[in-house]
């Protein structure tokens, strides 16, 4: 697998706390999106590691296709 799964359409509002490390689903298989679960074994595909300096709300990309991983950078729009 190349290419991810497009988990969703619309991004995913999450609370972050500065400091602490998240794993970014990158794959699209995981059930606890936007975070890795571990389906990526076997995919050719890596979580992402992310941590940010101030806590608070994220927007993180489920369609995988950002430009901007793993934030939103609003191409869930032109997906078919």
């Amino acid at each position: 697998m190349t290419e991810p799964v497009v988990a969703a359409k619309a991004p995913a509002k999450v609370s972050l706390e500065a400091g602490k490390d998240y794993w970014w689903c990158s794959c699209g298989l995981s059930k606890a999106q936007p975070f890795c679960d571990g389906s990526h074994k076997g995919s050719g595909l890596a979580p992402m590691k992310y941590n940010v300096e101030k806590s608070g709300d994220y927007w993180l990309c489920a369609c995988k296709h950002s430009s901007k991983k793993p934030l939103c950078d609003g191409a869930h729009k032109t997906l078919a």
